[in-house]
């Protein structure tokens, strides 16, 4: 049994220089020992992916014969770029769906699986969404199982699914992202805020693009100052390994 996480991205500098961690490094320390068997780590930015799942320097595997799950990655890339190893993990993703394998999107990943299911990704009309924000339920899911109807979240984003995939359900949003949490069927979940990272790497995401966030005319100050921990954030991954990846298994 394993979880393969799919890289799309890398922690931006300042905040890997500092923890020494990458986005498999917080997604696995969150799962914690909620995930006892395997993990592996596969950067699909550099791996051509075919029918046959061949790929340049890895075997990517046939999802029919995983015994476990898939959890894809944030990434500062934009969905919208339309590059050719995005293309082809969408192709993958549908493949993966197609299986009925669990399957957990965060942040671009989030985005990447609604694109590639048949929705579609554009720069979030509210604006730019960082720091430590709150959650709203509006539907049960055991993705949110024994969390509170509302509680904080940390996020950072600028693109959005802004039309969701046929058959998707939001199950929680934000202020500024109406669709934070959906499903696809019994075994697919994206969420677009971040539940591998703590509040001091988001404070270290809204101190590296700090001039950006303030030529966007929002306050990095106000958005600095409200960052704070949020003990249910981390959850949501380890609900996905208990409720979804262990129970498929």
């Amino acid at each position: 049994m394993r979880i393969i996480v799919l890289r799309t991205g890398d922690a931006i500098p300042s905040v890997a220089e500092r923890t020494g961690q990458q986005f498999f490094d917080f997604i696995k320390g969150t799962a914690g020992d909620s995930w006892p068997y395997d993990w592996e780590c596969i950067d699909v930015r550099t791996s051509q992916v075919s029918q046959v799942s061949q790929v340049s320097d890895v075997q990517l595997p046939d999802p029919r014969q995983v015994k476990g799950a898939f959890i894809i990655t944030g990434s500062a890339s934009s969905v919208t770029e339309r590059a050719p190893w995005m293309l082809q993990t969408e192709d993958y993703i549908r493949r993966i769906a197609d299986a009925e394998v669990p399957l957990l999107g965060i942040c671009f990943g989030h985005q990447l699986i609604g694109q590639a299911l048949g929705g579609e990704v554009a720069k979030n009309p509210n604006g730019r969404e960082i720091g430590t924000v709150r959650l709203e339920v509006s539907k049960d899911d055991p993705l949110l199982a024994g969390q509170p109807r509302s509680f904080d979240v940390q996020t950072t984003h600028s693109d959005s699914v802004v039309r969701l995939p046929p058959g998707a359900v939001v199950h929680a949003s934000t202020a500024l992202e109406p669709n934070t949490v959906f499903s696809v069927g019994p075994h697919i979940r994206g969420v677009q805020h971040h539940p591998e990272m703590s509040d001091a790497i988001i404070r270290g995401y809204v101190e590296a693009r700090y001039d950006i966030i303030k030529g966007e005319g929002l306050d990095p100050e106000a958005i600095l100052g409200a960052i704070h921990p949020a003990p249910e954030n981390g959850q949501t991954l380890r609900n996905f390994v208990r409720n979804f990846v262990l129970r498929a298994s």
